[in-house]
């Protein structure tokens, strides 16, 4: 055991903390208060005879009960990958047929498919450092205060040889069970009811007190892993089997499967029982079971080519179609849906769905006064799928588009030749076009700023605070005032328009496509922004660009690059571009030229804050040159990069005699000297 000061505060520190969280968090403390009293006063006496070791936020600073989980954004040690989906067996001999013209006789492993939330949980020489929701799939939230409340996942591995590091990819679920007596509670108490259990897991999973957390019966599932060091497998089944050694959550419902007939038969089983099982499941996850062999079979841009999922049929019901209503959207299309009485399907209760378009309501014969079925496509969106003829009264009626914008009243029409659309052209000041584009501004897909949701983006617009979305990154706590969305009762500014101020100015340094996205051009999805933004630079460069040269770009082609010079024709487009760009919003692309390569076999781990780099800024600063920059300190690292209150990743240099240095060697080493 180590007499060093420093290991042993850092020693202290960290158990210290741990039954802090266990009795404020998990209300289970597993010392007396005595023992708790002695081990702080043990960490106050080294802090007195070692004050320069003393941390910033030691336990002897602050109060014990203040956790809080602030949903930061962090990067994933590696890409959490999607999965491409097949709907029947056809689908399913497609794959197999790509797979096994590569890979001669494959194994497969054939897992249930646990429907709730994608989780990503980082562990350094055993212990629990990091929990994060998948995100994009290469930044996520960080939750890791409330994974930890989740009863069946260790917070320290087992086993006497344990990785250095290792990211484990897993699933948070609701048991059906529990689900049920959460909501049963919830109805008694007058709340609002969760639709289902993957919304109660995840509405669980992010809340900012853990407490709230801990009083969730939530459990967790792992099936992958990530980036990992000082640990190897073969297999994805001898990975289950080590990981199940260090104490992880398991599935024991998989096998491995030598034939497409021992698969389809596992696909069969868990079709035919699946409300057996106590979690939802929403299909049948099949890998190649080799490791070898998923290496040799690789990835596309968003998902392995050696794993595919299976989704189950979504549940079917009917219910009475009350009325057809339409909406209008962001960029103007006139959508129809049901409105219908209250059915639970798929373990929600819904009582709107979509019809798509007028033609669709045709093509599918539904009527006004109809007994419809409906189904969640994908268990998510309620889809009306068509009428139960039988049940005919003769009093039902037929839907007739409306001609005329609900909103504006503007006359509806069909934008382009052929469109089976209907749109509102008043694009320029249509009330609900430019509500939901505000919302779509503020919403994950595009800006993310938080606090303009769609109550928000109303109370914008309504107060005239606003007038459009040009006038977004102009606000001021003045203007805001103005709304009473935005003051106390008392008459002084609620906290959402600190919030809100904050969060429109982290949003101007968002990237160039994001803005892309943000701006609601017809078509312009992240791919295609993402493509313009790499290949064009700037806002300017493509607004300037032809449709031909628009069209070249990969994931844009002919349809949205039209689109695309159809929107920058129009002044008040090009007005919003203006008035962002003066407040300061990003209109070109990052950097993207190859840097002299000078970190190029260096592994950097950094601890601590640093003065000319954001957390973000140095390890992109770090891979740009060539070097990799690793979250735990091993023997493999090269150097450890120590800033202001750094935390025990430098004790860990110093333990492994690992070069420690500061900011100002590490820019002579990205100088080359």
């Amino acid at each position: 055991m180590s007499t060093n000061p420093r290991h042993v505060m850092t020693e202290l520190i960290n158990e210290i903390r741990d039954h802090q969280f266990k009795y404020y968090v998990l209300d289970k403390p597993t010392v007396t208060d005595a023992q708790f009293d002695e081990l702080l006063r043990k960490l106050q006496i080294l802090e007195e005879k070692n004050p320069e070791l003393r941390e910033v936020d030691s336990p002897t600073q602050h109060v014990g009960g203040g956790f809080s989980t602030q949903f930061e954004q962090r990067d994933h040690i590696e890409k959490m990958m999607s999965l491409d989906n097949v709907f029947d067996l056809d689908e399913l001999a497609t794959w197999f047929d790509r797979v096994e013209k590569d890979i001669s006789t494959p194994m497969y492993l054939c897992e249930v498919k646990v429907d709730g939330l994608a989780i990503n949980l980082t562990y350094e020489d055993g212990q629990l450092v990091r929990g994060l929701t998948r995100g994009n799939g290469v930044t996520g939230e960080d939750v890791t205060l409330n994974v930890k409340t989740i009863k069946n996942l260790p917070h320290v591995l087992k086993g006497d040889t344990v990785p250095s590091l290792i990211e484990i990819r897993g699933e948070v679920f609701f048991p059906i069970a529990a689900f049920n007596e959460l909501n049963d509670s919830l109805e008694e108490s007058g709340k609002q009811l969760f639709a289902n259990p993957r919304n109660g897991a995840a509405g669980s999973l992010r809340q900012k007190d853990p407490r709230v957390t801990a009083g969730r019966p939530l459990s967790v599932v792992v099936h992958g892993v990530g980036a990992k060091e000082g640990i190897s497998f073969d297999s994805q089944s001898g990975a289950y089997g080590e990981l199940k050694k260090l104490g992880l959550p398991t599935s024991d419902r998989f096998k491995v499967c030598g034939t497409r007939k021992e698969v389809e038969k596992f696909i069969q089983h868990y079709a035919d029982h699946r409300h057996d099982v106590e979690h939802e499941i929403d299909g049948v996850v099949i890998k190649v079971d080799s490791l070898s062999q998923q290496q040799q079979l690789g990835f596309t841009s968003r998902a392995p080519k050696w794993a595919i999922a299976f989704k189950y049929p979504p549940e079917e019901v009917t219910t009475k179609l009350l009325d057809i209503k339409v909406s209008v959207g962001r960029t103007g299309r006139v959508t129809p849906f049901a409105f219908m009485e209250p059915v639970k399907v798929a373990g929600s209760t819904v009582t709107n769905a979509t019809l798509h378009n007028a033609e669709e309501i045709v093509r599918k014969g539904v009527l006004i006064g109809d007994i419809v079925v409906i189904r969640k496509a994908g268990d998510v969106i309620p889809e009306v799928l068509g009428p139960v003829i039988d049940k005919r009264t003769g009093k039902e009626k037929a839907f007739v588009m409306p001609t005329q914008c609900p909103e504006c009243g503007s006359e509806l029409r069909a934008m382009t030749e052929g469109d089976v659309d209907i749109r509102c052209p008043n694009t320029q000041s249509c009330p609900a076009q430019l509500r939901e584009r505000i919302y779509y501004i503020g919403s994950r897909a595009a800006l993310d700023i938080d606090v303009l949701g769609y109550e928000a983006a109303v109370a914008l617009l309504e107060s005239t605070i606003i007038t459009d979305e040009s006038d977004l990154f102009d606000l001021t706590a003045q203007k805001l005032a103005t709304s009473e969305f935005f003051i106390k009762k008392d008459g002084t500014p609620a906290a959402n328009v600190e919030k809100l101020l904050a969060a429109l100015d982290e949003a101007k340094s968002r990237p160039l496509w994001r803005t892309l996205v943000a701006l609601s051009i017809r078509h312009v999805g992240p791919t295609a922004a993402q493509g313009l933004a790499a290949a064009l630079g700037s806002i300017e460069a493509i607004s300037k660009a032809t449709a031909a040269e628009l069209a070249d770009v990969d994931g844009v082609g002919q349809i949205i690059a039209d689109s695309i010079v159809e929107w920058f024709s129009v002044d008040w487009h090009r007005a919003i571009i203006s008035k962002w760009s003066a407040a300061g919003v990003r209109m070109i692309n990052e950097p993207t030229q190859v840097l002299p390569q000078t970190l190029t076999g260096l592994t950097f781990v950094v601890t601590g804050g640093l003065e000319s780099f954001s957390r973000d800024g140095i390890s992109e600063t770090i891979t740009a040159h060539g070097g990799k920059a690793a979250s735990a300190v091993s023997k493999k690292t090269d150097y450890v990069l120590v800033g202001s209150d750094p935390g025990s990743k430098l004790a860990k240099a110093q333990e492994l005699g690992v070069p420690v240095i500061d900011e100002a060697k590490f820019k002579e080493l990205l100088a080359g000297k």
